[in-house]
């Protein structure tokens, strides 16, 4: 869960204010009361796809475990 998230939560379900959720989470209040007004919604990335340093070794791994099991 982002920290966004959390300060949301916070504020919004548990009614803390914006001194005691600085305190608990040892940022500013400043930038807690920026977070709260922005309304933005937390950015979430995506991973590309990427080829494993095992890929071109798979085949001879897999006969490997075949032979073992």
């Amino acid at each position: 869960m982002g920290l966004l998230n959390i300060i949301r939560r916070m504020a919004l379900r548990e009614k803390l204010s914006t001194r005691e959720i600085a305190r608990r989470t040892g940022m500013s209040r400043n930038t807690i009361t920026k977070y709260l007004n922005a309304g933005t919604i937390e950015p979430q990335f995506t991973t590309p796809e990427r080829q494993s340093k095992l890929d071109p070794f798979a085949d001879k791994l897999t006969g490997w475990l075949k032979t073992e099991a």
